[in-house]
């Protein structure tokens, strides 16, 4: 999502962008982690009010809106639900979410009494809820097809083949070798490659260790007696599970924290199907479609994401943990303006 994001931005106004990835022009790879993503949409929500990460999600809350009113008026389909519903099940949260919409008017509490005649019924315990209408949620897989057809409309060269090595040009420019017969020289190389940026930055010099984190995810179908159209307002949050509802009395669920896993763990996403104990009986009667797995970059000793020109034309724009999706638009922006700084100067 992150590279597609910045490809299209940077072809949008104006550059020459040649996109490599060998999963382009076919499946995602089983641990790819923007694919396994479940799109959640939390910037309103975010309770930080200040510093790099707060700037970082209102930025793209603001820019996702224009991207996908643009993208949608030249005939693309990005599916967004709107609505984010933060549950509290402790009074330690309840109290921050209190304060929190006391911040932000946005924002509004909802009470037990509010939330009893929702269907299918909230998870338990739960004390109250926070409402963010602005936040939600997108579905990924269609936004990064959507933002590969627009890019190739404008322009953009897209090779389906894997990077082995960067190699500093003699002319200033940057090698880029991959399967291809040649290598491809370029002014600019924006590195996007979850954990295999670390790999690739390496032989250069540059440290920027990442490390795995597996997530996996489920969809799961309501049985007939529970069905019926959902009245939540959005997504739904608790303890940090997200319930995202989908058309059909279908729902997807995630997603596990598997620090340093590169095989998902059976009891995760056993844990995470009976949410830890308190599944309420219409998800324990549910059934499993399907369960699909990635894997996260995060950062280690740096926080997420990273974001740095390493040096003359060359910049990371990597490790966004889990929120590769929400980010991606800020992201396109910094690597936007560090090109266009660096031609105005």
């Amino acid at each position: 999502m992150v590279g597609l994001s910045v490809a299209w931005e940077l072809q949008r106004i104006g550059h020459q962008v040649t996109l490599f990835d060998p999963h382009l022009r076919q499946a995602q790879s089983e641990n790819a982690g923007s694919s396994a993503a479940l799109g959640l949409l939390m910037a309103r929500l975010f309770r930080r009010s200040s510093g790099r990460g707060w700037r970082l999600r209102q930025q793209s809350h603001t820019l996702w809106r224009q991207w996908r009113d643009e993208l949608q008026q030249r005939g693309h389909v990005l599916p967004f639900r709107a609505g984010l519903l933060q549950l509290a099940t402790t009074a330690a949260e309840q109290e921050a979410q209190v304060q929190l919409a006391s911040q932000r008017e946005d924002l509004r509490l909802l009470q037990p009494t509010e939330l009893e005649p929702l269907r299918p019924l909230v998870p338990q315990p739960c004390l109250g809820g926070l409402l963010s209408p602005g936040d939600g949620q997108l579905d990924p897989i269609p936004a990064m097809q959507a933002l590969l057809e627009d890019g190739e409309r404008l322009g953009l060269r897209v090779e389906a083949s894997a990077v082995s090595a960067l190699e500093r040009g003699s002319t200033g420019q940057w090698r880029v070798r991959s399967a291809l017969d040649s290598p491809g020289s370029f002014d600019w190389v924006v590195l996007s490659a979850g954990l295999s940026s670390s790999v690739l930055l390496e032989p250069l010099g540059h440290e920027r260790p990442q490390h795995p984190v597996l997530g996996q995810a489920l969809e799961l179908q309501l049985a007939e007696t529970d069905q019926g159209e959902s009245n939540w307002p959005g997504s739904l949050s608790w303890s940090g599970i997200n319930l995202v509802p989908r058309s059909g009395g279908r729902l997807w669920l995630g997603a596990t924290v598997e620090i340093d896993h590169l095989q998902a763990q059976p009891q995760e996403l056993q844990a995470l199907r009976e949410l830890g104990g308190h599944a309420p009986p219409w998800l324990q009667r549910a059934t499993v479609l399907r369960q699909w797995q990635g894997l996260r970059a995060r950062p280690l000793g740096r926080p997420a994401p990273l974001l740095e020109q390493l040096e003359q034309g060359l910049l990371l724009a990597s490790g966004h943990y889990r929120n590769g999706v929400l980010l991606a638009p800020a992201t396109a922006a910094w690597a936007a303006e560090q090109i266009e700084n660096a031609g105005q100067g």
